[in-house]
């Protein structure tokens, strides 16, 4: 009963925190600087792994969020705002949710690369049918991530901290949303 009223609240919070964040920002102001944050990380994360840089090039497209905040006291979540890419060309914007129960405290704040090895990755990703199952991780990235990158259902995810620094995140749980610039 408890671990039930444990998951109602955690959803509740988060169907609260996706309505109240659209997946586009609202002014031409906030919608320029995602877009600028999410440039800043992808040559970020080409100078951190020059094979990540050749991985996204012969890609079908990528996703990028600069920033994903993350946070949790029992029940924990995290909310990132990105762009999507498609041949390298800037088509919409996106964002992702996750939430967790259990044992947990604190907060972290990182970016999240998601890299789609063909089309059908990609409009499955456009379409919200993109959902990362509990026991997903991420790729910390560093030097030689993307040449040895392996795709779980034509996806591959990379992460790396504000500050450069390589670590491993947990992404279970990941949801996403798109919308069409």
């Amino acid at each position: 009963m408890k671990s039930a009223f444990l998951a109602l609240t955690a959803a509740t919070v988060f169907t609260a925190l996706g309505a109240a964040c659209s997946t586009a920002p609202s002014s031409a102001a906030d919608r320029g600087a995602i877009q600028d944050e999410s440039s800043n990380t992808v040559a970020r994360a080409r100078k951190t792994d020059a094979s990540l840089a050749a991985l996204m090039d012969k890609s079908a497209g990528y996703a990028v969020f600069p920033t994903v905040g993350k946070g949790a006291v029992g029940v924990g979540g995290a909310y990132g705002r990105g762009t999507l890419y498609e041949g390298g060309k800037f088509v919409g914007y996106c964002d992702l949710s996750q939430g967790s129960i259990g044992f947990q405290l604190g907060g972290q704040a990182y970016s999240e690369i998601l890299v789609f090895e063909d089309q059908a990755a990609v409009d499955r990703f456009k379409r919200g049918e993109l959902k990362f199952a509990a026991q997903a991780t991420a790729v910390a990235l560093k030097s030689g991530a993307g040449a040895n990158a392996k795709f779980t259902e034509g996806v591959a995810v990379f992460t790396m901290n504000e500050s450069g620094l390589m670590y491993e995140a947990s992404i279970g749980g990941q949801n996403f949303t798109y919308q069409a610039k």
